[in-house]
């Protein structure tokens, strides 16, 4: 750990080993329970998720303690750091955020908590940014500036086989007026304002990955953007969708496709796309 300001984030960020490791950042794992058997996440496999949610195995996620965030900023502290800017998923959605705020007040540095109002590479690309910024030798200030510009060009647009998972976890918002009309549509949503609102109704899954491909698209316009596509147990529509963007957005340089962790696969079920665009 050579930054004299250290990012931290949690294991929603949707961010590889290979980043981790090159950046030196600190990742604090979430909980997933899965039929009784609490897990780091990570430690198990998303697709185990997605097996447990088809045959009705008891699943539920967990944020984690406040302890742990102080525990981590200690551990920064001993190894050289100076302050630390932690980047979290959107506090609407879990009380991450919150434990990182109450962690914060024991750290021997200064600590600031950054709520990101988003998730997986919308959390992600915040990150890399203020990690970034703090391998350029920037101070905390300009760290945590960093990921707040980077913060507002994020959008996220995503389709769900079913909105019964997110019901489930407490996490569906505005969409639950979609419930009723479920089983004759397959929802658009977005996330706005930290919280899953919808975006709009479509009759087949084949419709709703075109229109994401299209908003998407729309969203980039023609300035250079970083894109990810997130998916659970769906690697081969992800991967058309990934391509689809590559040709229609010749600007934009390798696209990240990266399937979600456990913890978000719990809450989003088997056959959720995702695209996440932020112009650059």
């Amino acid at each position: 750990m050579s930054a004299r300001v250290h990012v931290v984030t949690d294991s929603t960020a949707g961010l590889s080993t290979h980043e981790v490791l090159r950046h030196g950042l600190t990742v604090v794992p979430l909980q997933v329970v899965i039929g009784g058997t609490s897990y780091d996440d990570g430690a198990t496999s998303a697709d185990a998720v997605a097996e447990a949610l088809k045959t009705f195995t008891p699943v539920s996620t967990s944020r984690p303690a406040p302890q742990t965030f102080a525990d981590t900023y200690a551990a920064c502290a001993a190894a050289g750091a100076e302050s630390v800017v932690s980047i979290h998923l959107s506090g609407d959605m879990s009380g991450t955020f919150e434990a990182a705020m109450i962690g914060a007040k024991e750290s021997p540095i200064p600590v600031r908590v950054v709520d990101s109002r988003s998730l997986g590479m919308g959390l992600g690309f915040p990150v890399l940014a203020a990690a970034a910024a703090a391998a350029a030798a920037e101070d905390q200030d300009a760290v945590e500036a960093a990921a707040r510009a980077r913060m507002a060009t994020i959008s996220s647009y995503f389709y769900v086989d079913t909105l019964e998972y997110l019901r489930r976890g407490g996490r569906i918002g505005a969409a639950q007026a979609l419930l009723g009309t479920a089983l004759a549509v397959k929802p658009l949503l977005t996330i706005k304002g930290g919280r899953i609102v919808p975006l709009e109704k479509v009759r087949t899954s084949s419709r709703a990955i075109a229109r994401l491909a299209d908003i998407a698209v729309q969203r980039a316009g023609d300035a250079k953007a970083d894109i990810a596509v997130h998916h659970l147990a769906s690697l081969e529509k992800a991967q058309t969708l990934a391509d689809g963007l590559t040709d229609r957005l010749p600007l934009t340089g390798d696209i990240v496709l990266r399937e979600v962790g456990a913890v978000i696969g719990a809450h989003v079920g088997p056959g959720m796309l995702a695209v996440v665009v932020s112009p650059t």
